[in-house]
């Protein structure tokens, strides 16, 4: 009996010591929302994001792989406000009874919400634009939704998810006031988006999405359209097309050479280009390259 008992203390040392520093298991929809968990969770997280940064976030092809990251994940944060519409599908063929969902929409304030929803609309969002991590305004919100999950699955450690939480913030509330005086001086700046992606960027920065290259979400431009957004573009003196790295450019170019404009491509999420591998290196990254190219007459009120 001694002897049992005296290999059985070190095996139920080695399974606390296992429950106490094992880390939790994080999947994500975004990489945007991949590094914010990080920067709260640090080493006490294992994180996946099943997007990448130069990926449509409306549709990501389903793999095996990551039904197997959602079969053993403890957490799955997602946007939410029906961008993606990929994940269900996951989340049922993981069977993952303990996976607790995650909407990080939560508490931020939602843009364009629609009063009601037909086809004729095109594949517009019925809970209004998801696009919400492009404001770093809103980054701050779902940092705080990060930290509180985290925090109620990790109570042990939820002093640390909290500092890391506060400390990130305020980083960002210093880089927000560096990138929103970077570009104070073109305040009210037109400019023409591919895709409805920056709502939330543009209310941020000041800026005036006057058009878009689909006449609606999802739905492919028409020569006549092209002709028309290059003619609004001419009147309304708009020398600057953003896009998104996911999309041709074939359609924007042909804009921009009837337009006298030029496009530029954004980072629309997180490792969508070099240069932007993380939250504020995304906002580094866009706003440096808006500034150069809102310092000429292109884009300019």
């Amino acid at each position: 009996m001694k002897m049992k008992t005296i290999f059985l203390i070190p095996l139920l040392l080695l399974t606390l010591s296992l429950g106490v520093f094992a880390k939790l298991k994080v999947v994500t929809t975004l990489p945007d929302l991949a590094v914010l968990v990080a920067a709260v969770g640090k080493d006490k997280v294992d994180v996946f994001s099943i997007a990448k940064g130069y990926q449509d976030p409306h549709f990501v092809d389903p793999k095996p792989s990551y039904i197997l990251k959602l079969q053993s994940a403890d957490i799955c944060f997602k946007i939410g406000l029906g961008l993606e519409l990929w994940l269900d599908p996951l989340i049922t063929g993981a069977r993952n009874a303990k996976l607790q969902i995650v909407d990080c929409s939560r508490g931020v304030p939602i843009l364009e919400v629609p009063a009601s929803v037909d086809r004729s609309m095109g594949d517009i969002h019925a809970y209004g634009n998801p696009h919400i991590w492009l404001d770093p305004g809103n980054g701050k919100i779902m940092l705080d939704t990060i930290a509180a999950t985290l925090s109620r699955k990790d109570p042990a450690n939820a002093a640390f998810y909290e500092a890391n939480r506060v400390s990130y913030q305020m980083r960002l509330d210093s880089a927000l006031a560096a990138w929103q005086e970077k570009l104070r001086p073109f305040a009210g700046a037109k400019v023409v988006t591919y895709h409805n992606s920056w709502p939330y960027f543009s209310k941020r920065f000041a800026l005036q999405v006057i058009g878009y290259v689909e006449p609606k979400p999802g739905i492919p431009p028409s020569p006549s359209h092209l002709n028309g957004l290059a003619t609004l573009m001419k009147r309304e003196g708009v020398g600057l097309i953003l896009m998104e790295p996911y999309f041709s450019e074939k359609d924007p170019n042909l804009v921009a050479r009837l337009a006298g404009a030029k496009v530029l491509k954004l980072a629309s999420s997180v490792g969508a280009f070099k240069g932007a591998e993380d939250y504020l290196s995304l906002f580094d990254y866009n706003v440096n390259l808006l500034a150069g190219a809102l310092k000429g007459k292109e884009g300019k009120p």
